[in-house]
């Protein structure tokens, strides 16, 4: 009995790691095809803002600027013979064509920064949506077993925090005493506080 106890507990251990086999492709599949979608869902502007961003956080980039400016300047210079200056010292056409770049270099980069922001916070919605159902799955769970427990009289040790685990999570006071707990943000002002003098309002 004992040989067979064990046999069938390896069986149901070796089911259940073909089962997370089979789960974890699916989820890769499904993050892969949300992330597929946000990208077809963006609008032409924000293609090129990835694109011009994608492109300017390289090496390449970098370089390609530094022999840029050293050609340029060692042209305009007078360092090259045979060349004759076109943008001498002190180089505004240089400066003119930098300051326009850097214009719309950041401007390009902002639109990427925006579509970011948003998709950030698409997912922390996702993820807030995602724990509040676990939250109520955990809370379901939790009164099924004592349910269970009481109708098969098994006695627990009664933990304080029993009741409360198999209730439902009130979101609302819970923001509220994470307010109340955490510290401000550098540099906000509270309501309440008093003004510099030291004496609260009348």
């Amino acid at each position: 009995m004992l040989v067979v106890t064990v046999t069938d507990a390896q069986g149901e251990w070796q089911d259940l790691e073909r089962a997370d086999k089979s789960v974890v492709p699916s989820n890769v599949r499904r993050i892969a095809s949300l992330e597929a979608e946000q990208l077809r869902a963006r609008s032409t502007s924000e293609r090129i803002a990835g694109a011009v961003s994608q492109a300017a956080g390289t090496a390449t980039f970098a370089v390609t600027h530094v022999v840029w400016f050293i050609v340029w300047i060692g042209v305009n210079a007078g360092w090259v013979p045979g060349l004759w200056p076109f943008d001498p010292f002190p180089f505004n056409l240089l400066t003119m064509a930098v300051s326009l770049e850097s214009i719309f270099l950041s401007i390009w980069i902002l639109i990427s920064q925006n579509q970011m922001t948003r998709q950030a916070e698409r997912r922390a919605h996702l993820d807030l949506q995602i724990n509040l159902l676990a939250e109520q799955e955990s809370t379901a769970t939790l009164r099924i077993v004592r349910r269970i427990a009481e109708h098969l009289d098994i006695e627990r040790d009664g933990s304080p925090g029993d009741a409360s685990l198999a209730e439902e999570t009130d979101i609302e006071r819970l923001v509220s005493k994470m307010d109340e707990a955490l510290p401000d943000p550098p540099g906000a002002s509270s309501a309440e506080s008093p003004p510099p003098g030291g004496l609260a309002p009348s």
